[in-house]
């Protein structure tokens, strides 16, 4: 499962690095600018959520062994 999420945190990033070369930052509300916008802030709350699930996942491992 580390490895698993740890694939999907460097896909999320990488979607991250895509999205701001499509970024027009003379018309950032404009066009193709608001959807990589999205694509960024998406990528952002993945990457979030996936550090969160791992947290858990090492907090449920420490309280499993005591």
């Amino acid at each position: 499962m580390k490895i698993f999420t740890s694939i999907l945190v460097v896909l999320a990033l990488a979607l991250i690095g895509f999205n701001v070369t499509l970024l027009d930052f003379d018309h950032l509300l404009e066009g193709n600018s608001v959807i990589a916008l999205i694509g960024i802030v998406a990528s952002l709350c993945a990457v979030f959520i996936l550090l969160i699930f791992r947290m858990s996942k090492i907090i449920q491992e420490r309280t499993k062994n005591q």
